[in-house]
C-alpha cells in the first residue's frame, strides 16, 4: 500500500501536512477542496493488514458523540486509499505539554485535563466501549500550541485513537509506541506497555477499570513529569499537592478489585475535595463503598495505619508502610510486584520466567 503525499486528494479533502505516523499508519491535516477554511484530520493505514482496524475505529467513534471525544466525520475502508476523516484539533497532545513542564503541570490545569479525560471515558464506557490505550499521546488539548496551559478548560480536552486495541501480533518494539502483541498462552495483549494495566499485560479481558489504571499513570505523569515507580505517591515527588491527589491515584494505580468502579466515581472523588482547595499531608480513608473486602482469613493489619492489607502486598496501599522483611523487586525496573504477579506491574518484565 503506497503512502499518500502532500497534495493528494482523499474524498473531498486535500492533504496539506503530515501530523504524525505510527505502527498502524499516518494522520494528516487536510482542507476541503472547496471550503478553504474547513480543516479535518485524516487517518490512513500504511499496511493493508490494518484496514480492518481503521474500519473498527471509525465505527466505534461514530457512535461516541461527546465534546471530549474526537468526532468521526467520514469513513471509507474500501477505497483505493482507505481513510477515516476526523475532527481536526488545533493544539498539542498532552504528551507534548508534559514535556514542557519537567516537574509537572500546574495543578489546576492538570485537574481540568483529568476531568475532561474522565468525562470522555464515562461516556465511552456507558456506550460499551473500552479505549485500551489511554496515554498522553492519545489526549489532545485544543486551542493552539501557544496558548497558556492555565487557560485550558475541561472542554478543551479531546480523547482520540479509539478502536486500535486488537490489531493482532506485532513486534515488542511497536507496542512501546501503540499496538498489540500476543501473550504466551495465545491471548491478545492490547495497548501501550508503559500505560497498560496488569490484566492487559497478562492477556486478560480489559474493562472500564483497565482504562482507569492507565488514567492513574497519566495523572502521576501530569503532576510529576515522571511515570510511577514502586510505591511512590505523587506527593513523594512534589510537595503541596491537593488532598485528593494521593488517595485518588492510589485507587487508580492498583489491582483491579481495588480500583474505582467507574470514571464517574473518580470525578465525584476529585471535585468536592478540589473545591475545598485543602492540602493535606495524609490521604483520607477510602470510602467503605469502594473498599476491597475488609477481611480475609489470611489478611493482616498494617503496622502503621492498622488498615487491612492483602496477602502478598509488599507495602500498605493506603499509607505506603513496608509490610514484609524482604522486598520482592523487579530485576528489570526495580519496581515492587506482588508475590503472585506473573509480570511486573510497572514494566511488564516476565517475573515467573526469571525469578524464583
Amino acid at each position: 500500500m503506497n503512502a499518500p503525499q502532500v497534495g493528494d486528494r482523499i474524498s473531498e479533502y486535500i492533504l496539506i501536512e503530515l501530523l504524525g505516523a505510527g505502527s498502524f499508519g499516518q494522520v494528516w491535516k487536510a482542507r476541503h477542496h472547496v471550503w478553504q477554511d474547513e480543516f479535518v484530520a485524516i487517518k490512513v493505514p500504511t499496511d493493508s493488514q490494518f484496514v480492518r482496524n481503521l474500519q473498527k475505529e471509525g465505527c466505534t467513534i461514530h457512535g461516541l458523540r461527546h465534546r471530549n471525544i474526537v468526532r468521526a466525520i467520514g469513513l471509507d475502508p474500501y477505497g483505493p486509499i482507505p481513510y477515516l476523516v476526523m475532527e481536526f484539533v488545533d493544539g498539542l497532545s498532552l504528551a507534548a505539554w508534559v514535556s514542557r513542564f519537567a516537574r509537572g503541570l500546574p495543578v489546576q490545569a492538570a485537574q481540568r485535563i483529568l476531568i475532561g479525560i474522565l468525562h470522555a471515558l464515562d461516556h465511552a464506557h456507558s456506550s460499551g466501549v473500552i479505549h485500551r490505550d489511554i496515554k498522553p499521546a492519545n489526549i489532545l488539548i485544543a486551542g493552539g500550541a501557544d496558548r497558556p496551559i492555565d487557560s485550558v478548560g475541561v472542554d478543551d480536552v479531546k480523547v482520540t485513537d479509539f478502536g486500535l486495541g486488537l490489531a493482532g501480533q506485532i513486534t515488542a518494539n511497536s507496542i512501546l509506541q501503540s499496538g498489540s502483541l500476543v501473550a504466551e498462552d495465545g491471548r491478545s495483549i492490547s495497548g501501550t506497555l508503559a500505560y497498560m494495566s496488569p490484566e492487559q499485560r497478562d492477556g486478560g479481558t480489559a474493562d472500564a477499570r483497565s482504562d482507569l489504571y492507565s488514567v492513574g499513570i497519566v495523572l502521576f505523569e501530569m503532576l510529576t513529569g515522571e511515570r510511577p515507580s514502586g510505591s511512590d505517591m505523587p506527593s513523594h515527588l512534589r510537595e503541596g499537592l491537593p488532598s485528593w491527589v494521593d488517595p485518588v491515584f492510589a485507587r487508580l494505580y492498583t489491582r483491579r478489585d481495588r480500583r474505582f468502579a467507574s470514571a464517574a466515581d473518580v470525578i465525584r472523588a476529585i471535585e468536592p475535595a478540589a473545591a475545598r482547595g485543602v492540602v493535606a499531608p495524609t490521604p483520607p480513608p477510602i470510602p467503605e463503598s469502594y473498599a476491597a473486602p475488609r477481611r480475609r482469613p489470611d489478611a493482616r493489619a498494617c503496622p502503621s495505619c492498622h488498615e487491612p492489607t492483602e496477602p502478598g502486598d509488599n507495602f500498605c496501599i493506603l499509607c505506603g508502610a513496608q509490610l514484609v522483611g524482604e522486598i520482592r523487586r523487579c530485576p528489570s525496573c526495580g519496581g515492587y510486584p506482588d508475590s503472585g504477579d506473573q509480570f511486573c506491574i510497572h514494566c511488564g518484565f516476565a517475573l515467573t520466567a526469571r525469578m524464583g
